[in-house]
């Protein structure tokens, strides 16, 4: 299993309805909010290019928004998944 680890932006909640749309796709097994982060659950990963499209609702105004970290790793091995973390900013 692997994890999809995504902080949020500060300020910033996952709208509701958001999650459903996220477990419609085959791959994901489950999802969890949990404070200011979101876990999306994966059965495996494989070559094909996957994208998750997450809908946020920002409920405190912010000046400065720093990126959000994303993180991709092994459920079981966390240390032993080589892929880098990715940063993103909201548009």
């Amino acid at each position: 299993m692997v994890i999809v680890e995504v902080s949020l932006l500060s300020g910033f909640i996952l709208a509701p309805g958001s999650r459903m749309l996220l477990e419609r796709k085959i791959i994901v097994k489950k999802t969890e909010v949990k404070a200011d982060v979101v876990y999306i659950y994966l059965e495996k990963l494989n070559d094909e290019s996957q994208t998750f499209i997450l809908q946020l609702e920002q409920v405190i105004q912010m000046k400065n928004l720093k990126p959000a970290i994303i993180k991709v790793y092994d459920y079981y091995q966390p240390g032993r998944l080589q892929i880098p973390s990715y940063t993103g900013v909201g548009s």
